[in-house]
């Protein structure tokens, strides 16, 4: 016998397929309301109205835009993004980019011409990402 014989078990529906590996393309010209979900990577050329979660990487191309958060692990923009970007491990903003909001990082990399309005901060790679919220920063409250 050459190979392992499939059988109707072996499906993503019985969760036996490791979809890591998956690289899902949101295409120029496309466009998507609504949250994006996926075990592996996303890239996206078009627009996405929505949030996108992704557990390998997210990669937003040149002429890309999202209207959403972000969160995965790595991340490469080089469009657009209006909302949270949270990558736990590193994010590239190239120079195309233009990012509005927040930005959680591991790791970050920030070439020269990139536009970033909102606000940055590195965190412990691999933790997971809370809002920011200053009225839970006890070194934001000032006695009258």
């Amino acid at each position: 016998m050459i190979g392992k014989r499939k059988s109707k078990e072996d499906g993503p529906e019985h969760g036996t397929r490791d979809q890591s590996g998956v690289i899902s393309i949101l295409g120029p010209g496309v466009t998507v309301t609504g949250d994006l979900d996926t075990p592996g990577s996303i890239r996206v050329e078009g627009r996405l109205a929505g949030s996108i979660r992704a557990a390998k990487a997210v990669v937003v191309g040149r002429d890309g835009v999202v209207e959403g958060d972000i969160d995965t692990a790595d991340a490469i923009i080089a469009g657009t993004v209006l909302g949270t970007v949270h990558a736990g491990s590193r994010l590239e903003i190239q120079s195309t980019a233009r990012i509005e909001g927040t930005i959680r990082a591991g790791s970050l990399k920030v070439e020269e011409g990139a536009s970033v309005v909102g606000d940055m901060a590195m965190v412990d790679p691999g933790t997971s990402y809370e809002a920011y919220d200053p009225a839970m920063d006890p070194s934001s409250v000032t006695d009258p």
